[in-house]
């Protein structure tokens, strides 16, 4: 794909949605990193209908730590892998309080560094919460790049080393979230909507269903 095609696809994705958010709810830069290490393997509803309920009770490391791991189970049990992912919370929040002054790092490797944040889950804060240029590749990037052809790659660090080197510098910002969102609701992974598609004549995807 080239740039002139690149450039066109993102502009159209912002003219239709100017300022793209996340689609988790949060109010602070530590409700964002809780929400995303809840959402592994869940759907954001999902996560938010936990977290409606969890964050006027805890938001701040020390008063999620507070809750103790059973605690914090009974409050998000209702997500897959809740077990571990409440083990994971509370480490993390001991280690934001014993190491970070409670606060959430602004750096990769302390994010990585926090039990259950992986690479993903840094390159989300840090895009989202800090508004630093990241690409956090999940399954919809993945399958847009590759269907699309506007980043293809084998595995989901190819793609986000493709992305943030091929995607036009003045989209990098919030190119994550248009695209997430096209894979979410348009580029789905069975039936792609490609009626729909705002970007479908600048689509190099070879199986296109037939209208």
């Amino acid at each position: 794909m080239n740039k002139t095609k690149r450039h066109e696809i993102f502009t159209r994705l912002r003219e239709e949605n100017p300022n793209p958010v996340t689609e988790l709810e949060y109010s602070s830069a530590f409700e964002l990193l809780i929400a995303v290490l809840l959402s592994a393997q869940a759907t954001d509803v999902s996560v938010n209908k936990a977290t409606r309920n969890l964050f006027p009770v805890a938001n701040t490391p020390e008063t999620m730590f507070a809750l103790g791991v059973d605690g914090l189970k009974n409050y998000i049990k209702t997500i897959g892998l809740f077990n571990a992912k409440a083990e994971n919370a509370i480490k993390t929040c001991q280690i934001l309080i014993e190491k970070h002054n409670s606060e959430v790092p602004k750096t990769r490797e302390e994010l990585e560094a926090l039990p259950g944040v992986g690479r993903k889950t840094a390159n989300v804060v840090l895009n989202t919460a800090f508004r630093q240029i990241a690409m956090a590749v999940d399954t919809h990037i993945f399958r847009i790049s590759n269907r699309t052809k506007i980043a293809p790659g084998k595995n989901v660090l190819e793609v986000e080393q493709k992305l943030l080197k091929f995607v036009p510098k003045e989209f990098l910002l919030d190119a994550h979230h248009w695209l997430i969102l096209h894979g979410r609701y348009i580029c789905t992974a069975r039936k792609p909507k490609c009626d729909a598609c705002i970007i479908e004549d600048l689509c190099e995807f070879k199986e296109k269903t037939s209208t």
